[in-house]
């Protein structure tokens, strides 16, 4: 996506704002999740803290996915509006002023005015999530230690791959979400892939969206399947349940990064929106669960 200047007319949102998108990333170990909530330390809220201090004005910011206590980031992305002669005063050094004073945990990488039709959150085309563990006796790398999870059984990769390529496509993952009311448990996974180099074994997972837990479901049912205590076909005949399948394991989250979020050229991100919009309508501000 191309940046655009300040002085194009078509960036301006309707109330006379510019949008701005911010490239995120984060180490979720200390943090409780991205959605702000009072008295803990949250990704949104450093973030929102850390640049109303630098710009001297209020922000709230908009995520492409709100992900849960634990989990990391290198390639979250969020938006927020802000007067444009505001940003043009400081587009040059906010990322150094930012880093100044944001925690060390939290690191904003990329700021740049987008389309007005830009949406973190609703015009996003697909998430990707990747998952690391081990099953070293030695445990994860020291210098790895917080995004890899330990595992104390051997785990058979095969298996877990034919596991995982049973779930893709467009299905009802309520057996493996944490249902929110009146939020659709359908979602479309377009790829979920297990790989092993040496003790390390990496699970890619991207869908156009992902609910409530739904990552680390998938990949505690793809465990049990490595362990040996499950079939292959065993995730995979879970599709069928309405609501969360309690045998489902959840794995921990400091092995689960955000990667990357997919978006599509500057002319259809109002058209995304609006069929997203559709399928999955704006949490309420106070639901701390609410997924993209």
């Amino acid at each position: 996506m191309e940046q655009q200047h300040l002085d194009e007319p078509a960036t301006l949102t309707g109330g006379g704002l510019v949008r701005v998108r911010l490239d995120v990333s984060y180490d979720g170990t200390a943090l409780h999740g991205w959605a702000r909530q009072p008295g803990q330390r949250t990704v949104q809220g450093e973030l929102e803290l850390g640049l109303a201090t630098v710009l001297r004005h209020d922000v709230d910011l908009t995520v492409a996915g709100r992900t849960d206590a634990g989990v990391h980031a290198t390639g979250q992305v969020a938006h927020t509006d802000l007067p444009p002669e505001l940003f043009a005063q400081h587009e040059g050094k906010l990322l150094r002023r930012l880093r100044g004073v944001l925690p060390p945990d939290v690191a904003v990488t990329g700021a740049r005015v987008v389309s007005p039709d830009f949406d973190a959150r609703f015009a996003a085309l697909a998430r990707h999530y990747v998952y690391r563990l081990t099953d070293a006796d030695s445990g994860p790398p020291p210098l790895r230690r917080a995004d890899t999870a330990a595992w104390h059984r051997s785990l058979q990769v095969t298996d877990m791959r034919v596991a995982a390529a049973l779930l893709l496509g467009e299905q009802d993952f309520a057996a493996f979400c944490r249902r929110r009311e009146g939020a659709t448990t359908i979602r479309t996974l377009l790829d979920l892939d297990v790989s092993r180099d040496g003790d390390l074994i990496e699970i890619k997972a991207s869908a156009d969206a992902f609910c409530h837990s739904m990552v680390r479901s998938l990949v505690g049912a793809l465990i049990a399947v490595g362990e040996g205590r499950r079939p292959a076909g065993w995730p995979a005949s879970l599709l069928t349940r309405t609501e969360r399948a309690n045998d489902v394991p959840v794995a921990p989250a400091g092995g689960l990064t955000l990667v990357r979020v997919d978006y599509p050229d500057d002319d259809e991100l109002a058209a995304r929106a609006v069929v997203t919009r559709a399928k999955r309508p704006e949490p309420h501000r106070a639901d701390p669960a609410a997924r993209g």
